[in-house]
């Protein structure tokens, strides 16, 4: 028993001095400098395993079939009527629209459009009068809205035409909008459009089913126009550019535009769905326009102008990915866009193809959309708001997604974490003879921390303090500092857009060199401050990121994938900057800038233009005006978040630092 006993005690004993030995390994492993060579691995796997889960998202196990959420749609469920003798009201509508454009003149021709097609206006008074005419003939109450807006030496004015069809069995507290463009997003004359929503208009006012009122919108184009007619219904408008409405109904439920451009029969429906800012309507009003067009009317569906979907691995890839392109652009994509700012959900519904389906097909679909909205108890609201589609009947949410653009938002806090750390900590005493090196023992000291205690060097256990004010300083102002292209490029001329761009990229191949020497001049950048201001750099880009990628996804994780050089250019975080020769350093240097300026906003904006084959000018025009007119963020997000990152990565590869 005794012999028994002395065993137990011999195996706590030992048992003790393993765990003591284990809490002083990792005690001792936590002021391990080995630990900063991990970062930047970490990194790295964080953006791969962002980028491959962004590519697994079109497979069948991770994304899903659409399906309805509000069960008071009911999409598909009532029987249409529109047809028939309505064709001989549209035939006539159709001639009126055809003999005001023949005798109206030309009165300006502008390049608006984002692929430079000249957009022929003719007289807005006359349009009017003769709109004004027909709606008052139905029977509806009509107004008019003058706009005038300026943006990049350009002028965008028009003038709107609405009417309103008072609900019978409604109180004017909702409305649905019914909105078809003069002028399309292509920059043709949208005759058949407009001629159908005024068919549609005499059509609804027969009827005694309305529980909300009906508003029918005729817009002079497809971006101005709607964007100057939905602020004034809200009041936000700026007085000194648009006009306010004289006639108002309720708040705005949803809103459906007609796009019929095409002189024949049409084959496809396409549902133009993005919003501004990447903005998307409830993905319940897409699915039932989806199931209206598809089940009930048999008319084939189109998104992103995919003609031919196989519903296989590469069409879904290549919808997703032009999906998150448009998305992250930001700009409008037609009439509909302007309605999202104000959670009022929108849909372009857009006749392209040569086939066998006819306006009163597409007025069907409208007629059987409009039935639906008409049976909402409340706004949208049960279905997904953030979703991103391979297919009309085929969908990814937010919780899927998500994690690929945070990921990459991550690997930019893990480098300024791995940053931060080895700023607190001392550079390595010199030591003249390796021998004198070898025969000192290290002084240590004991440390006990969290119940656990270990013998470490001093020289591990010594501490730095951080000189943070001119870092943050120099941080803030370089953001600050993104405000002056910001304001450039939303005040040039369309004619000079493009050598403005041309010349800001080529200013900074110089711009980091000069603010290092300036900065030089008046005080010494130590590698310590260096560190501490890539560190905050880099720590904004990841929580600016991670915040954008909840509003904006797309454009979240973009900048992100254009930014990931930033993670691993200038402290070397992997090696001992003891023990780097002068060459070394002026060679890591040297390919850090040449990756830097390949990667720097301008040069990436230029390529992607030649390669996709679009005027920069066009480009930067339309971010001008969607910056004047409906509040578009994606140059700011260029101009004051990845700009001054990549600044200050540019000036800390500087060879004057």
């Amino acid at each position: 028993m005794a012999l028994l006993c002395m065993l137990m005690a011999d195996c706590e004993a030992r048992k003790d001095t393993i765990l003591i030995t284990i809490e002083a390994t990792v005690l001792a492993l936590r002021r391990d400098p080995r630990l900063l060579k991990i970062p930047p691995y970490l990194s790295v796997l964080c953006i791969i395993v962002g980028v491959v889960w962004l590519f697994l998202l079109p497979l069948n196990d991770y994304s899903r079939r659409t399906y309805i959420s509000e069960n008071a749609l009911l999409p598909g469920q009532v029987h249409t009527y529109f047809g028939g003798s309505e064709q001989n009201v549209f035939n006539a509508y159709q001639h009126e629209i055809q003999s005001v454009t023949e005798k109206g003149h030309a009165e300006y021709a502008t390049d608006n459009s984002l692929y430079g097609s000249s957009r022929w206006l003719t007289s807005s008074s006359r349009i009017a009068t003769k709109l004004t005419e027909i709606f008052q003939s139905i029977g509806l109450k009509t107004a008019t809205q003058k706009y005038e807006y300026h943006a990049s030496g350009s002028t965008h004015k028009g003038k709107n035409v609405y009417a309103v069809l008072h609900a019978p069995r409604g109180d004017a507290t909702e409305a649905i909008v019914l909105v078809a463009a003069w002028i399309n997003m292509d920059g043709e004359l949208n005759q058949r459009g407009v001629a159908l929503a005024l068919t549609l208009a005499r059509y609804f006012k027969r009827w005694s089913l309305w529980s909300k009122d009906i508003i029918i919108l005729i817009t002079s184009d497809s971006r101005a126009g709607p964007q100057a007619w939905v602020d004034a219904y809200h009041d936000e408008h700026s007085i000194r550019s648009v006009a306010p409405l004289p006639l108002k109904s309720g708040a705005l439920q949803g809103a459906v535009v007609v796009d019929y451009a095409l002189a024949h029969r049409f084959e496809t429906m396409h549902i133009v769905y993005d919003g501004i800012n990447g903005q998307l309507p409830n993905l319940d009003l897409f699915n039932s326009a989806v199931h209206i067009a598809s089940g009930q009317m048999g008319i084939k569906v189109a998104l992103q102008r995919m003609w031919k979907h196989d519903d296989r691995y590469p069409k879904r890839l290549q919808t997703m990915l032009r999906g998150m392109a448009s998305q992250g652009f930001g700009h409008t994509s037609g009439p509909h866009s302007s309605f999202m700012p104000y959670h009022v959900d929108a849909i372009t519904l857009q006749a392209v193809g040569n086939g066998y389906q006819d306006e009163m097909a597409m007025g069907r679909c409208v007629e059987s959309t409009f039935r639906s909205l008409n049976n909402l108890l409340e706004h949208f609201h049960q279905s997904f708001f953030f979703y991103l589609l391979m297919q009309p009947s085929r969908f990814v949410s937010i919780g899927t997604y998500l994690p690929s653009a945070m990921l990459v938002a991550v690997n930019f806090t893990i480098m300024a974490i791995a940053l931060w750390v080895q700023s607190g900590r001392p550079p390595k005493s010199k030591v003249a003879s390796t021998t004198a090196k070898k025969s000192e023992k290290p002084e240590v000291e004991v440390v006990e921390m969290d119940g656990m205690i270990a013998l470490v060097p001093k020289e591990e256990m010594a501490t730095v303090e951080r000189q943070l004010f001119l870092p943050v300083v120099l941080v803030v102002g370089f953001h600050f500092l993104g405000v002056l292209p910001l304001y450039v490029f939303n005040n040039t001329s369309r004619a000079a857009l493009a050598r403005t761009l041309a010349f800001f990229a080529l200013t900074n191949v110089f711009l980091p060199t000069l603010i290092g020497i300036l900065i030089s001049g008046y005080t010494t950048m130590t590698s310590h401050r260096l560190i501490l201001l890539q560190c905050f750099s880099l720590l904004l880009l990841g929580m600016f990121l991670a915040t954008l990628a909840t509003l904006n996804f797309s454009l979240a994780f973009l900048v992100g994938l254009l930014s990931a050089p930033l993670s691993f250019v200038g402290m070397p975080m992997s090696v001992d900057n003891d023990h780097i020769s002068p060459a070394l350093s002026a060679r890591r240097k040297a390919i850090c800038n040449i990756v830097l300026q390949l990667a720097s906003p301008p040069v990436v904006i230029l390529a992607a233009c030649r390669i996709v084959g679009v005027d920069v000018g066009a480009i930067l025009a339309e971010a001008a005006f969607g910056w004047k007119v409906y509040g578009l963020w994606t140059q700011v997000i260029v101009c004051c978040v990845w700009w001054p990152a990549w600044l200050v990565a540019a000036m800390i590869v500087s060879p004057m630092l």
